[in-house]
């Protein structure tokens, strides 16, 4: 179980009409939704990973120690929500380096893992998983092995698995797909949890523990359990993508976490022993 913390207007897909500039003027909204999931998740005894947005992390640290003295693990967003792939090697590290050392300050524990906004590690950024090494982070969990407009590696593992850098070797957790009719398909988390049928959620995290033996990575943000956010001036598409389905998302965690088993990445990770290595390129 993974909840990446970031505001409604951290959203890439709002980037254009909730520049970085406005950010300080709209309303917060992360601190009661991310704390609806502590205490749900206190309620089913549920220990998950929250990769926390640095610049979330600087106006609100008591959450940060909040979700820590939970015994959740403490995990890495990047600090300002930038799509990796835009910024140049030194601007990312500049941000993953930022972010780890406050999120540490604050925790008081070791920040072992790293989730790119809108899982931006793609081909053109690669690059990043060396810097990610250096500073040293443990594991990535932004490559995901799916088509999409914004970001994915089509033709990488499903699975988590080591790649070998010339920095190193770090552990790659990517989000859980199935592998139907010839392409992954998405099924744990996101904009996929709220707009597609549960159905489809449950069947593909029972497919992935019963017939391939594999835990499932599921994510999702704050924002979305949150129907009283504000609505901003977006095209259809991205009202969909966004605002869809934001009513129905708690219960639907609430089902997910009484029909499953979860726990932080760092514990899932430990749990499958050595993994496969694979080269990415």
């Amino acid at each position: 179980m993974s909840i990446d913390v970031e505001e409604y207007f951290h959203a890439s897909a709002l980037e254009a009409v909730a520049p970085r500039h406005q950010w300080e003027t709209l309303p917060s909204r992360v601190v009661p939704t991310t704390q609806m999931l502590l205490e749900l998740f206190a309620s089913r005894r549920v220990r998950a990973t929250f990769f926390v947005l640095g610049w979330v992390a600087d106006r609100y640290p008591a959450l940060v120690r909040e979700i820590a003295a939970a015994g959740h693990e403490i995990a890495s967003h990047g600090y300002w929500h930038e799509i990796v792939y835009t910024l140049t090697p030194d601007a990312f590290r500049e941000d993953v380096r930022r972010s780890k050392q406050l999120l540490e300050d604050l925790a008081g524990t070791a920040v072992r893992g790293y989730r790119a906004p809108s899982f931006s590690i793609t081909r053109r950024s690669l690059w990043a998983l060396d810097v990610l090494l250096e500073e040293g982070y443990a594991y990535d969990a932004s490559v995901f092995p799916v088509h999409h407009d914004r970001y994915g590696i089509p033709d990488a593992p499903r699975h988590s698995y080591t790649v070998s850098r010339p920095a190193g070797t770090l552990q790659e957790v990517p989000p859980s797909t199935v592998h139907v009719a010839g392409q992954n398909l998405a099924v744990a988390g996101g904009g996929y949890f709220r707009l597609l049928p549960y159905g489809w959620t449950r069947a593909g995290i029972s497919r992935l523990n019963r017939r391939e033996g594999r835990s499932a990575i599921f994510y999702l943000h704050p924002w979305e359990i949150d129907t009283e956010q504000p609505r901003l001036p977006v095209g259809m598409a991205t009202r969909l993508r966004h605002y869809g389905n934001l009513g129905r998302t708690m219960g639907r965690l609430t089902r997910l976490i009484d029909e499953f088993r979860f726990a932080p990445v760092v514990d899932v990770v430990a749990a499958m022993g050595p993994l496969p290595a694979h080269t990415l390129d």
